[in-house]
């Protein structure tokens, strides 16, 4: 694990502590990556409740709740997807707060409607969830710490973003 991860998961921490919320994630691609680097953070068991990893259609739909339609009309790999694992996520583990990641991090798969290197990332509260999409092939090892520090540093963006607003 690099050590943007475990700077931007302290961060996290510092705003989810402060502020009495809870985490929780939903991989696919990134099979627990985004779950390893919150939880190297000492403390984390006070507001990250834990993640589901759905690495097939059958966890999405069974665990997640996600749409077996928009399953078999958005392919996995969708914007779609990815918000209904983290309304899913966020319905499961009772909390706040959901990252999740759905994607193809190669190097076979793609397809040329979705190729290697398509992931997406959704992150936010049930009501309020954002998307990012990455398109880059890097290489599978790439490809999944770059949606690893990507999806962690949106999500403290967001978070960020949040805590401002409570501010005001």
């Amino acid at each position: 694990m690099g050590l943007e991860s475990k700077i931007l998961s302290k961060e996290i921490q510092q705003i989810l502590y402060d502020n009495g919320m809870t985490l929780g994630t939903a991989e696919s691609c990134t099979g627990g990556r985004i779950a390893e680097a919150i939880i190297a953070v000492p403390g984390s068991s006070n507001y990250f409740k834990g993640g589901i990893i759905s690495y097939t259609d059958e966890i999405k739909e069974n665990v997640l709740h996600v749409s077996h339609e928009t399953l078999q009309e958005k392919t996995a790999v969708s914007e779609e997807v990815a918000i209904q694992m983290v309304m899913g996520a966020c319905e499961v583990l009772n909390v706040n707060y959901a990252i999740a990641v759905t994607g193809i991090a190669g190097p076979g798969g793609g397809t040329s409607e979705i190729p290697v290197g398509t992931i997406w990332l959704a992150y936010g509260s049930k009501d309020n969830i954002k998307t990012y999409k990455l398109t880059e092939d890097e290489g599978r090892d790439v490809n999944l710490m770059n949606a690893t520090n990507k999806a962690l540093r949106l999500f403290l963006e967001y978070l960020k973003e949040q805590d401002s607003q409570q501010d005001d």
